[in-house]
């Protein structure tokens, strides 16, 4: 059995490590001509942690984490704690594996040192893929033509693999944005900050955690917006734009905004979603399938989920059998995925309540959840053992 992977980020990384466990030949290509470590913060839950576990890469990666005991929800003008939820060995004890927050680098790299270097063709951008009832083939931007039984097309959220698979189709502006910076830590001591923090406010929402062993600290600053902004990890802030969108929030707040030096405006795009994600031997992982935003986390946790499916479904199989095996894995995953991405859109919804009666009973629901259970809402996902759940036939 070969395969091929289009795109080396995250889930593309995790599909390659899946697929080479169920004995799968893989090449993955990149149109990068080296991986670099872009990005800032990501949160890992227990159910990703889980996988990262079976792919041999979670030590690596908890070595380079740090590890919360508690996320705390706060007030966005008084810094008030409206509740908190246990993390740390609590989480490990109860859902056998533990929460993380690293730099999305090192989660990458981690990743990157498990596949083997002679398995990766990096400077290959792809620009078509066909197929037959017998095989698949990407053709590259020099003409080259690569053949395997199955093609995986974990591009991104700008996936042109989704396009061809299933017409044009173009990723949605959320109407929110973010600024992202990441400082050292001894830049910020003395503001005594929680290790993980949601602060909630009008049309925003704030939230900070460290990265590196403690050694960074990474901050998004979400808001609400009507004016489209560019999906990108590289667009610079004008100088000051961040305090003038949290004008009045906490001095906290404003003390760690204040203090960022390079400061990052991202625009939140999302995918609407599909009712399928293959097409014969062709399949999409991660952000090209369900791209979603980030307001629980999941984003990188569902596409390192569909690589362990993905590789389930695929052990023992022959060739003859891939479209079959494909058309499980969308099964097993589409709708939880879909999910995900429908509950993300709602806790921005959420979090970004108006001040008055609606932000009141949201606060009191959170208050009174939190006395009833020591893991948040979304904890009924880090539960779900993908590989080991009932699957649908």
């Amino acid at each position: 059995m070969r395969a091929i992977v289009v795109g080396a980020g995250i889930g593309g990384l995790a599909a390659t490590l899946s697929l080479r466990r169920a004995g799968v030949e893989v090449t993955l290509v990149e149109q990068t001509a080296r991986f670099t470590g872009v990005g800032a913060g990501i949160q890992l839950a227990p159910n990703a942690t889980r996988e990262l576990r079976r792919l041999a890469v979670l030590d690596a990666v908890a070595a380079r984490a740090a590890h919360p005991a508690h996320v705390s929800f706060r007030t966005w003008s008084d810094g008030s704690e409206i509740c908190r939820y246990a993390l740390g060995r609590e989480v490990e004890d109860e859902f056998g594996a533990p929460y993380l927050l690293l730099h999305r680098a090192d989660l990458h790299a981690a990743l990157a040192a498990a596949v083997p270097p002679a398995s990766v063709r990096l400077n290959t951008t792809v620009t078509k893929i066909d197929q037959d009832d017998d095989c698949a083939c990407v053709t590259t931007a020099t003409g080259e033509s690569l053949t395997a039984d199955l093609v995986v097309a974990a591009d991104g959220i700008r996936s042109a693999a989704r396009q061809w698979l299933f017409g044009k189709d173009e990723a949605v502006f959320s109407g929110t944005a973010a600024y992202r910076a990441l400082l050292p830590s001894d830049e910020v001591a003395d503001l005594d900050l929680p290790p993980l923090a949601a602060w909630l406010g009008p049309d925003r929402h704030f939230v900070h955690y460290w990265v590196r062993r403690g050694e960074l600290l990474n901050v998004v600053a979400v808001f609400s917006t009507k004016a489209p902004a560019e999906e990108s990890w590289t667009a610079e802030a004008e100088p000051g734009e961040q305090l003038r969108e949290f004008a009045a929030w906490d001095p906290r707040v404003l003390s760690v905004l204040e203090r960022a030096g390079q400061v990052y405006r991202y625009g939140i795009h999302t995918r609407t979603p599909l009712q399928r994600w293959s097409l014969g031997r062709v399949t999409l992982l991660g952000d090209s399938a369900h791209a979603m935003v980030p307001f629980q986390a999941q984003g990188a946790a569902q596409a390192i989920l569909d690589a362990a499916v993905l590789g389930d479904v695929l052990r023992d199989a022959t060739p003859p059998d891939v479209p079959d095996a494909l058309d499980r894995y969308v099964r097993r995953r589409l709708a939880a995925a879909t999910s995900m991405q429908a509950r993300s859109a709602q806790a921005g919804g959420e979090f970004h309540l108006p001040d008055g009666p609606e932000a009141d009973a949201r606060n009191a629901r959170m208050a009174a959840y939190a006395t009833e259970h020591r893991f948040m809402p979304q904890a009924t996902a880090w539960r779900a053992d993908v590989l080991n759940e009932q699957p649908e036939r």
